[in-house]
């Protein structure tokens, strides 16, 4: 007589709870992540366009909030945003913090960079 094998009842359970689980932590970092990536097309844009190459600090400041207005990114603060000039070289900087709940008291907290620079003339 041969003896069964394979999975039980309880192990295909705890199984579908860690995938399910997987699944929901997923869906609740992934929209920081795409807005971490709406910033970064923002900051591409703004390097392509020549805004970095001819705007003042408070003009660049004032179009990345413009662009952000139109792509939806409401993380990013004014004092999150650095613009920096080095002779020819513009650059600016965001870096910021979200704080994601993900169940009862526990949160995920992700912090995000991007910079982008383009030289002057």
């Amino acid at each position: 007589m041969k003896k069964q094998r394979g999975a039980t009842v309880l192990g295909m359970l705890f199984i579908a709870g860690l995938v399910g689980s997987g699944l929901v932590l997923a869906a609740k970092l992934a929209p920081a992540y795409l807005e971490f990536m709406s910033v970064k097309r923002v900051l591409n844009g703004m390097a392509t366009s020549g805004d970095l190459k001819t705007l003042s600090p408070k003009e660049i400041r004032a179009s990345f909030f413009k662009r952000a207005s139109i792509d939806n990114i409401h993380s990013v603060k004014p004092e999150d945003i650095s613009v920096a000039r080095d002779g020819n070289q513009s650059s600016i900087t965001v870096e910021y913090s979200i704080k994601v709940p993900v169940a009862a008291n526990v949160s995920a907290c992700m912090d995000f960079s991007a910079s982008t620079s383009a030289p002057g003339e």
